[in-house]
């Protein structure tokens, strides 16, 4: 016997030239509907039953959403029951591109974004622990740890990733009295900065020089922590330290305690392969790489 919660149960469907149709369709399955042209699998599928699953749910919407939405029409069908909210994707609309998939074609992708950035809760990368907030004292004290005769590049994050020409940003910057920012990794004066003319329909970064200073044994630690605190007040809790070769981050949010790898706060952008802030590095959201392989281009390689 059929378990009624298991299944949709569809009876007497009569839309268009479907003949008093009657038919149970699995849940949790993935059912193909086949056939000739006209035998009625797009009246089974779309008219029938996903009409009647979107009907059920604008009625359980307010009167208020509803008028926006308008009356859909109950299909000529005599009962429908074990019947879910259901997601429709026309075949004529899927898009050959690759970045578009089920979940950003109906829109569900950007409320899982969404979901993880607020409710998930962020780990380590590199040990999987639980990532937790910084103090300036913790900061303080990696940044004082580091090898012998580096020279550090205290930076405020002010602007990461955001299209425009930021002029009024640097105005800001220059009222808090900075002199040197770096503008898309260029280290320059604030002057220069005024003076370049980026496109505004890229995404620039942007952010304050704070101090510049040398990890050795003179280092002033009263004037570190000073600097240490301005830049986290001025990135909003963020601080990046420049060692000439890479950039470290530091944040007063999210940092592993073990491997002292700093992250950013979680974001719906943090959750998108079409974004280069969520995207992997190595196939930039594609899942899949087009490499040549040796082998088949030299399958006699000499010795």
């Amino acid at each position: 016997m059929k378990n009624g919660e298991s299944y949709i149960k569809v009876r007497g469907a009569r839309v268009h030239n479907l003949k008093n149709v009657d038919i149970d369709i699995p849940k949790n399955s993935i059912v193909v509907v086949t056939g000739l042209s006209g035998s009625g699998k797009s009246s089974l599928v779309f008219d029938t039953i996903y009409a009647e699953a979107e009907r059920r749910f604008v009625e359980s919407l307010s009167s208020y959403a509803r008028q926006f939405l308008g009356l859909k029409e109950k299909p000529d069908v005599e009962s429908i029951e074990g019947l879910s909210p259901a997601i429709a994707i026309d075949q004529k609309s899927v898009s050959k591109n690759p970045r578009s998939t089920v979940g950003t074609i109906t829109e569900i992708y950007d409320y899982l974004r969404l979901l993880f950035a607020r409710a998930g809760v962020p780990h380590c990368p590199q040990c999987g622990r639980q990532v937790k907030r910084q103090t300036v004292d913790e900061i303080v004290k990696l940044i004082v740890g580091m090898e012998q005769e580096t020279h550090i590049l205290l930076l405020a994050p002010v602007i990461r990733g955001k299209k425009g020409e930021h002029k009024s940003v640097l105005v800001e910057i220059e009222r808090a009295g900075f002199l040197r920012v770096r503008f898309d990794g260029e280290v320059m004066r604030l002057e220069e900065a005024k003076d370049k003319t980026p496109d505004p329909k890229k995404k620039h970064t942007l952010e304050a020089v704070v101090d510049r200073l040398v990890i050795d044994s003179e280092l002033d630690r009263v004037r570190l922590r000073d600097s240490v605190e301005t830049a986290l007040k001025v990135g909003k809790g963020f601080l990046v330290a420049n060692n000439t070769s890479e950039d470290i981050l530091f944040s007063e949010h999210l940092a592993c305690a073990v491997c002292g790898i700093s992250l950013y706060d979680l974001e719906p952008r943090s959750f998108s392969f079409n974004s280069p802030y969520g995207a992997c590095p190595v196939c930039t959201g594609l899942g899949s790489t087009l490499e040549v392989d040796p082998k088949l281009v030299i399958p006699n390689p000499f010795t």
